[in-house]
């Protein structure tokens, strides 16, 4: 089948490229000429394990393609997907303004029979805008589909290629079968084909999103109460987790979700309501207790220094928002960093592949290390952010031996409470009971 995916960031890119690793002619449109260029030279530019061998092989092969100009691909596309973005507004609402654009650029080049599937995360209405937007510049009906993707970052292509179900919102039967036909190659284990109407299929995106943004501020809640309670949140998990009706994904505490779908899914979704007259109480405290969460490794760090983090030395292992990924969007050490050097502190940071891009960001404010021990001389404090598995076994005598003062703030709770303490560590996770000695 032919395909066009217009846009080629995280979506776009990964889907485009898992459809033409199935067989699929798929070409890639984008707006930014470096971009495209980058791509065409097997430049990718977005981290994501295995994304750039599957590119190399895809082009090699001559399924994959890249393009800034629709009207060399689209018109004979069987399938046009929309996967650009759409950022949040001032007021918490998914800005629109790119999707339409797309859909008025390819208007012009459409085939007959072709389905336009809209990809990227939209509020509930937004396919029956293109739809009326595509008609309005035809002059015919164009088949319309919804069709949210479920990827995680870190594990896109295996979330792809195995996915858990394949949702798509139509208005015909007949576009649900073509839709069918191009999934069917990642099916094959009878995983779920479920085709609904278009605004069911919009708010299936949102509502899975809110919910485990609701699971992971709700373990994060819990865990705040168990350090004042003396209890743990690792026992707390464990005897919740195998209730079955509970179950442990997204049930471990942390310093805060980030990245570009739960920040900006919760509020647009609130905000569909409100516009609808409705208040949504749960939603507005998923995203409130969130970003109180994000202050809780500054919290614990300016309690132990009693206030007085000025000319403090901090180390901060891991800074995208999580492992797998380069993505810092609402990452919570940015938080942490900024509120650090605030308070007059010296910070010093290491990540496997996120420091390029916070740099960008935050220019030399702070100190980027390539390895991560190099971040730990005459530390006062280490923080630990991101769960990357370079640091669950890290060398904790060598640890002592560099920083200044034994001290971690571990905001994953990578380590054994009690065996930090045994170590000559002072140890703080969120949630933990930890031992006096």
């Amino acid at each position: 089948m032919k395909v066009v995916m217009i846009g080629t960031g995280y979506v776009g890119l990964v889907t485009g490229t898992c459809f033409a690793d199935s067989g699929n002619e798929v070409t890639c449109v984008d707006i930014d000429e470096r971009k495209v260029a980058r791509l065409k030279q097997g430049d990718i530019p977005i981290y994501e394990p295995g994304l750039t061998e599957m590119v190399l092989r895809n082009v090699k092969g001559e399924r994959l393609s890249f393009t800034t100009d629709v009207s060399e691909c689209v018109p004979e596309a069987k399938c046009v997907f929309l996967a650009v973005g759409t950022p949040q507004s001032d007021e918490g609402a998914a800005d629109l303004k790119y999707i339409m654009a797309a859909a008025e650029s390819i208007a012009p080049h459409l085939a007959d029979d072709v389905v336009v599937v809209v990809k990227s995360t939209v509020p509930v209405g937004t396919n029956q805008k293109v739809a009326n937007l595509l008609r309005e510049k035809t002059g015919r009906e164009v088949d319309v589909a919804s069709n949210p993707e479920f990827l995680k970052e870190g594990c896109a292509i295996d979330d792809f290629t195995k996915p858990d179900r394949v949702v798509v919102g139509v208005e015909r039967e007949d576009v649900a079968e073509v839709l069918q036909e191009l999934y069917r190659p990642f099916l094959r284990t009878d995983k779920p084909f479920i085709s609904m109407n278009r605004e069911s299929a919009e708010m299936t995106k949102y509502v899975a999103n809110c919910l485990l943004a609701t699971k992971i501020s709700f373990i994060n809640e819990m865990a705040n109460l168990c350090e004042h309670v003396g209890a743990d949140i690792n026992d707390v998990r464990r005897g919740i987790g195998h209730d079955e009706r509970i179950g442990f994904a997204f049930l471990f505490p942390g310093v805060g979700y980030g990245g570009s779908c739960f920040p900006k899914d919760v509020r647009a979704l609130n905000h569909v309501a409100h516009e609808k007259g409705l208040t949504m109480t749960m939603l507005k405290a998923i995203d409130d207790i969130n970003d109180r969460q994000k202050s809780v490794l500054f919290g614990k760090l300016d309690s132990h220094f009693n206030g007085d983090l000025k000319g403090r030395k901090i180390a901060i292992w891991g800074l995208a928002f999580k492992p797998r990924t380069d993505d810092i969007r609402e990452a919570p050490s940015l938080v942490l960093i900024r509120q650090l050097l605030d308070a007059g502190a010296e910070v010093h940071v290491h990540d496997p592949v996120a420091m390029e891009n916070v740099q960008q960001e935050l220019g030399d404010v702070v100190t980027y290390h390539k390895h991560q021990y190099d971040a730990l001389p005459d530390a006062d404090a280490l923080a630990i952010v991101t769960e990357w598995n370079e640091y669950r076994n890290p060398d904790f005598d060598y640890l002592k031996h560099k920083m200044k003062s034994p001290v971690i703030f571990d905001g994953r709770n990578l380590y054994n409470p009690h065996k930090m303490v045994k170590r000559g560590f002072t140890y703080s996770g969120i949630g933990l009971h930890v031992p006096t000695s």
